[in-house]
């Protein structure tokens, strides 16, 4: 499949900035299924774009405008080629241990109530870990609803679980909250997914889960959608929450409030095609 994805992330300020810094991870790299067609990244204000590999691995830009900013648009435009692996991961940069995704952050701490869920899960799965994993899936694509309105950026596991709903975000912390808590490295996955309804105007990137799994390796699982992960899937960043594989993160001085505009398409050309066919 050959996805398509243009991606604009609008600020705009009630006064000029007098400073801005922005850590942008907004660039996917080649791995087993995955192959980075074209991609350009454009600030719309003139500045310092250094780009670097964080910890991770992921492909990382620096952006410091030169000018004061009353308005400043990040857009990215590409085309990647995906593949079906059947939900396995291979070939990605590894620049940590996995016993590093055991580790708990505050936004995927497990508090009584997912621990006593995922106990359950796992009690009524089968023995091994595989299939734990997607009986958590389907449990958690079962129980939570998915609902753009109750929730932020630092809404925690406990919290999205508690209120029994979130966004693809939320899912996908309850789910991680839930593996490390039963002893499965899991990660945090941002990126781009297709919609197989057709629907190509989407008001937000996507994220989901590559968890650990003895002999097979990384495996991703979507739980906003309650699947593996597919060639309907681009693969940008990897970190141990949001924070660590957001999309954007920075700082500003002066600008006042801020407003925020996200515009995003993901399209396909197989689509088109058969449309036409």
């Amino acid at each position: 499949m050959r996805i398509r994805i243009s991606h604009q992330t609008r600020y705009s300020y009630d006064s000029p900035m007098l400073a801005v810094l922005q850590i942008l991870r907004l660039t996917p790299r080649d791995s087993d299924g995955q192959h980075v067609l074209s991609w350009r990244l454009e600030p719309s204000a003139e500045g310092r774009l250094k780009p670097f590999e964080d910890a991770f691995g992921n492909l990382c830009h620096e952006f410091a405008a030169d000018e004061r900013v009353g308005q400043l648009a990040l857009t990215v435009a590409g085309e990647v080629e995906t593949q079906d692996t059947a939900g396995i991961v291979r070939g990605t940069v590894e620049r940590v241990p996995e016993l590093v995704f055991l580790r708990e952050t505050p936004l995927t701490a497990a508090d009584d109530a997912i621990r006593a869920f995922a106990s359950a899960v796992e009690a009524q799965a089968a023995r091994d870990p595989l299939g734990t994993l997607h009986a958590v899936l389907a449990a958690i694509h079962r129980e939570i609803a998915f609902d753009t309105g109750p929730t932020n950026a630092s809404t925690t596991a406990a919290e999205a679980f508690a209120l029994r709903r979130g966004v693809c975000q939320d899912l996908t912390h309850i789910f991680i909250a839930s593996a490390r808590y039963l002893g499965i490295p899991a990660r945090y996955i941002s990126g781009y997914f297709h919609r197989a309804d057709g629907v190509t105007d989407q008001d937000a990137g996507h994220a989901w889960v590559e968890a650990k799994v003895p002999g097979l390796g990384w495996v991703g699982f979507d739980p906003a959608n309650g699947i593996g992960t597919t060639e309907a899937h681009v693969r940008v960043a990897a970190g141990l929450d949001y924070l660590g594989a957001a999309p954007v993160r920075g700082s500003r001085r002066g600008g006042g409030s801020e407003t925020l505009d996200v515009r995003l398409r993901v399209d396909t050309r197989r689509s088109q095609v058969q449309s036409q066919s």
